[in-house]
């Protein structure tokens, strides 16, 4: 088979068959097509079994009764209609003749067949509603499996494909049609059994009719057309849906930009409304002008079928009708005789109809089978990974790491060397786009670099055990989690593996400076957090959050503590009051900080200076300053800024004869007065 799942820079392509280049190479097409049909199908029917086998034989069962049902009822009717006109005809001979007519209804056949005809329908609807019962049950389980599935997946995908818009799309796709589709797929082909028993019961009433077996044939043949049209247009209506993927999402953007309750602020406030309103509208013109024309073009071709289908149907209606009128048939048989030759259509058409709608519904499930045969690239270089060690003064050495995003060729980060010695407290500081968070994303593993190595005492990061490797990192990245649980379970996240430490949990809130405002929550540590689920949920402010993912990397108590902008919705003095705590509470162990705020950097051990994914300088505060470079610079004109800032606040003070408590208003600048760092450099 042709074609792929695109990889990165690519569109997403589901797995294509390639089309037949000749008479020779028809056989390779039908192979491979047919192949991949039944391919997807075992897969399903793999899912399914795994769901509950019960689903599977219970499905089997339904359709062999489907399928003989609808003649057994078509016969049960005609043989009603066929008695009743029996007893009419005796009752008119009988008068004719003078002689009494003693045939009594409560012994006639007629009550009979009534009475067959009654139970027939009562099983029949019970019988379908358990099957709807059991379809809706089995649809939910089979959507749990699916979803605990890609979840179960999720957790071991790389970093790098959430990053990646093709993957993106293959995630979409699964998520949205994996869940019904396996079951509503199942549930076709299981209907292709039932259609056939019910066209060979059907063909075989006919074929009992002398000398016109062929209305069978004709029947078939002229329900063909329509059939195959839908299979066209289906087909031609997933390529549609499928290659406008980027449109569908597009419109679900900016739809739910109006409807999300976290950018309702910023729409109101810049008048974003309109605005996104017409950019839906453009998208949708766009992508229901090509939609609405294979739509009128599918009907043109059904409406113009189905002129000349029912000149036939009538034709063949007028026959059977002349031979009622000649005494050849009765009238049950009629009912019978054209009710089979439309049966017969309909199953025809069904069967053509189901066929394209499984084939599309197993297309689809390529989404999913895409999203599973996803590949994790971050794992051990080694079958028998390096265990890693807890407890002790780490080492890590980066020996000219350069990387480059899947895709890109711009390198973030370029051939940068340098050493982490245990204990220090590591600052890395630089512009935006310096490359500081993609660094600390290749030290975690969450990347591997394109060239070069990182080395955790001595041995190659890749080495490692991926799962302990992540164990020894305590971590708060620039967007850190907010989880929409409660506060104590917020901070508890930080070491799932071991069983919850109330005290513990509480100790690392008061580090965190969390702990005053969230004892004065609702219900405490069980207050639960954002209004997602619960109506009495909590917002928490920017600082809270922050303060509350500090905690989280508190309670890990950790080898080695990463502080990606870990400060940077607090206060100056909030700020220093952490600093001091991780000061406090590292113990020795290694610290690195990604900030923009240099007071922090004056108390490091080491400051890494980083410029366009290199590293310009490296030092402690002093050997910098003197050194007059790059640092220096970036420090220097910080504290410019803090300083201006000052003489701003003195002489508003002095205009305005405000005291001292009144310096947190803002300055003419906009910047509050005594939150200098928060006109540091921008976040990166």
């Amino acid at each position: 088979m042709t074609g792929h799942y695109g990889g990165w820079g690519s569109g997403y392509e589901h797995e294509k068959v390639e089309p037949p280049k000749n008479l020779k190479d028809l056989p390779r097409f039908l192979k491979e097509l047919i192949g991949g049909l039944f391919g997807r199908l075992g897969y399903i029917f793999v899912l399914v079994w795994k769901t509950d086998p019960v689903i599977l034989f219970t499905m089997l069962f339904i359709s062999i009764f489907d399928g003989v049902m609808p003649p057994v009822g078509t016969v049960i009717s005609a043989n009603v209609i066929n008695e009743m006109q029996t007893i009419i005809q005796q009752r008119t001979a009988a008068e004719s003749s003078g002689t009494a007519f003693s045939i009594g209804f409560f012994g006639s056949a007629v009550l009979t067949m009534l009475i067959v005809l009654f139970v027939y329908r009562i099983i029949n609807r019970v019988v379908n509603r358990i099957s709807q019962s059991i379809i809706r049950i089995a649809g939910e389980k089979v959507v749990k499996q699916v979803k605990v599935q890609i979840m179960e997946k999720a957790k071991t995908v790389d970093l790098a494909s959430f990053d990646n818009p093709t993957f993106y799309e293959k995630l979409e796709n699964a998520n949205r049609e994996a869940g019904n589709r396996p079951v509503s797929t199942l549930q076709s082909t299981f209907s292709i059994l039932s259609n056939i028993i019910s066209l060979v019961s059907y063909i075989v009433i006919i074929a009992r009719i002398p000398n016109m077996w062929w209305m069978s044939v004709g029947i078939i043949l002229i329900s063909v057309p329509s059939a195959i049209v839908s299979f066209i247009y289906r087909r031609k209506n997933f390529q549609y849906v499928r290659f406008r993927s980027k449109d569908r999402r597009q419109m679900n953007y900016y739809s739910d930009l109006l409807v999300n309750k976290d950018m309702a602020k910023e729409v109101k406030i810049f008048d974003l409304a309109d605005t996104f309103i017409g950019k839906y509208k453009k998208v949708f013109d766009h992508y229901f002008s090509g939609l609405r024309k294979l739509i009128l073009e599918e009907s043109f071709w059904h409406v113009g079928i189905a002129v000349i289908s029912a000149c036939v149907n009538c034709f063949f209606y007028a026959i059977i009708a002349y031979g009622v009128f000649k005494g050849d048939f009765m009238i049950g048989d009629y009912s019978k005789y054209t009710g089979s030759l439309t049966q017969i259509a309909t199953c025809v058409t069904t069967l053509i109809n189901t066929s394209a709608s499984i084939y599309e519904g197993t297309l689809f499930i390529d989404n999913l089978i895409a999203f599973m045969k996803e590949k994790q690239t971050v794992v051990p270089m080694t079958d028998a990974p390096v265990p890693v060690k807890y407890g002790i003064p780490h080492t890590v050495e980066f020996r000219h790491v350069s990387f480059s995003y899947p895709g890109t060729e711009r390198r973030v980060i370029d051939d940068f060397s340098t050493v982490f010695r245990p204990g220090e407290t590591v600052v890395l500081v630089g512009l935006n786009g310096a490359g500081k968070t993609t660094l600390i994303k290749l030290l975690t593993r969450l990347y591997d670099p394109t060239e070069g190595c990182i080395l955790l005492d001595g041995r190659d990061l890749r080495e490692y055990d991926i799962k302990q490797l992540y164990d020894i990192f305590g971590i708060i990245f620039q967007d850190y989690g907010k989880y929409a649980v409660t506060a104590g379970e917020n901070i508890t996240f930080g070491n799932i593996g071991i069983a919850t430490d109330a005290e513990r949990m509480e100790k690392s809130a008061e580090q965190a400076n969390a702990a005053e405002y969230i004892n004065r929550l609702p219900d405490g540590y069980d207050t639960p957090l954002m209004r997602i689920f619960e109506k009495n949920g909590t917002e928490l402010s920017g600082g809270q959050w922050q303060k509350l993912a500090i905690a989280r990397a508190f309670y890990r108590d950790s080898d080695i503590m990463i502080l990606d902008e870990p400060t940077a919705s607090l206060d100056p003095m909030a700020e220093q009051e952490i600093f001091n705590q991780f000061d406090d509470l590292r113990e020795g162990k290694m610290t690195i900080f990604v900030s923009h705020r240099l007071s922090s950097a004056v108390i490091a051990s080491k400051i890494i200076v980083m410029k366009n994914g290199r590293l310009s300088e490296e030092g402690t505060h002093r050997e910098l300053m003197e050194a007059h470079g790059e640092y220096y610079t970036l420090f220097s004109t910080q504290a410019k800024r803090y300083i201006e800032g000052g003489r701003d606040m003195e002489d508003e003070i002095i205009t305005d004869g405000g005291s001292p408590e009144e310096k947190s208003r803002p300055d003419r600048h906009g910047r509050l007065k005594d939150l200098p760092g928060e006109n540091s450099l921008p976040q990166e």
